[in-house]
């Protein structure tokens, strides 16, 4: 149904994102949606977490566990209606207007250039623990030339890094899971159980300890939307997202809450090694299973490995989309071989601009940028609910044919999760750490916007 081009397409869309390959098969995107959920917040940034919150952790996780899967959804039945690289960019672009899509979507490519390098900093980080004396700067860069490489070449490549790295990831904390398990249940050969001699202060810092929590955990669900971006490069896009946000719950409620719940119980919340060696190495050395902990550090890695190279496919692509929808300098959209190369070595040159800040500028310009993309996450959110809100109707008028996937109970849910959205950043504007990287995303989020106008009115003009 074609009775309105408002609702089809933005500008020069569907043409340009024809131009990209459609080489990832469902195998790859089946992957990327299940390893997507395990990055590298989960392993390495939970254990701040755990240790503001004590044990109720596992509710903080619960509650934006929640509001991920609200948004997950909305975000599917938009994506599966209108596949697009651009995702969310491209459908704010068209619920709210042009603004809205430069806004999103370049606030966002910030996000995942600035990922990149952090996540190569990480992963640098645990190869100089096992090589002492080698420069960390040069593993970043071994690291940013092979994925730099991979995501040059084809799509398909992209995909079958991250087929491994996700199947990998994924038996590690399924194993992860079992064993833990077993220690609760008190039958793993040479363990006691704890019962639930750990859970016994479960607020030990009050509200605030669970504000901390909660929103270390809103921040470890960043990078589910890769696989809305990944879906408009698969064989069959409707198919590919429909299924990936099906199957999102089952799998944030098992390796998210699911993992949260065992580490607190086996492990003392006050451990120091929970913060120092990660919460997963510390349960694993808890056990005391011979070399695991060195084992969790390669899952680790190849978690911080796989975020990088999802990450630099992730911003080139919504580069690329927010280009062919003439929102951006022309050449970033330029294919070849089926690959926006230009987009893809931007992305990768930004992301290692990146990394020489933290070394030469670590306590100005690197600690603003981190400040600057503290909320993205959010602002990105915010948008997707925002662009359901006001497509849901829309496509029910003139085309509800596409609503292959739709909102439950919409539109409560959806206002719902706004009302949480709200709550966040309310909470973030009380909490001292939180409140600079509130209004730095903020004032990053408005220049973009009026940018994104001007450029809109502009275009308007021509």
């Amino acid at each position: 149904m074609h009775s309105s081009t408002t609702v089809e397409t933005p500008q020069h869309e569907q043409r340009d994102d024809d131009a990209l390959s459609h080489g990832l098969k469902q195998r790859h995107l089946s992957m990327i949606a299940l390893g997507g959920v395990i990055g590298a917040g989960l392993f390495v940034g939970s254990g701040a977490g755990i240790a503001a919150a004590g044990p109720s952790i596992v509710v903080a996780y619960a509650v934006s566990g929640l509001l991920v899967m609200l948004v997950m959804r909305m975000l599917g039945e938009m994506s599966a209606a209108y596949p697009s690289s651009g995702s969310f960019s491209a459908h704010a672009e068209r619920a709210i207007g042009p603004w809205a899509g430069f806004a999103a979507g370049w606030s966002f490519w910030v996000l995942l250039c600035t990922a990149v390098g952090l996540e190569g900093i990480g992963a640098a980080h645990i190869v100089t623990g096992w090589l002492p004396g080698t420069p960390e700067w040069a593993w970043v860069a071994l690291f940013m030339v092979v994925f730099c490489g991979a995501n040059l070449t084809a799509v398909k490549n992209f995909g079958e890094f991250e087929f491994w790295f996700a199947a990998l990831k994924v038996g590690a904390i399924s194993l992860f899971l079992i064993l833990g398990g077993l220690a609760i249940a008190g039958v793993l050969p040479g363990t006691d159980s704890p019962g639930a001699s750990n859970l016994t202060d479960f607020l030990p810092h009050g509200g605030e300890g669970l504000v901390i929590g909660l929103l270390a955990s809103v921040f470890a669900y960043g990078g589910l939307e890769t696989v809305t971006i990944a879906a408009a490069e698969s064989e069959n896009p409707v198919r590919g997202v429909a299924s990936a946000v099906r199957t999102a719950m089952w799998r944030i409620a098992l390796f998210y809450i699911g993992s949260m719940a065992v580490i607190v119980t086996l492990v003392p919340w006050d451990s120091k090694e929970v913060v120092e060696k990660g919460p997963y190495v510390a349960a694993l050395d808890h056990l005391g299973i011979p070399g695991a902990g060195q084992l969790m550090n390669v899952v680790v890695l190849v978690a911080l490995l796989s975020a990088m190279n999802a990450n630099i496919y992730g911003s080139s692509r919504i580069a690329y989309s927010l280009v062919a929808r003439g929102q951006g300098p022309r050449a970033l959209a330029r294919v070849s071989g089926g690959v926006p190369r230009i987009a893809v070595l931007t992305s990768c040159v930004f992301g290692f601009v990146c990394v020489l800040l933290s070394y030469w500028r670590p306590n100005d310009v690197f600690p603003w940028l981190l400040n600057m993309i503290g909320a993205v996450i959010l602002v990105v959110w915010m948008f997707i609910a925002v662009s359901q809100l006001l497509l849901r109707r829309r496509v029910e008028r003139e085309a509800p044919e596409k609503l292959v996937v739709r909102m439950w109970a919409f539109p409560v849910l959806t206002w719902v999760a706004l009302a949480g959205m709200v709550a966040i950043f309310v909470l973030m504007a009380r909490e001292q750490d939180t409140r600079v990287q509130l209004y730095s995303t903020g004032g990053m989020t408005l220049v973009l916007a009026v940018v994104g106008y001007a450029w809109q009115k502009a275009r308007a003009r021509a």
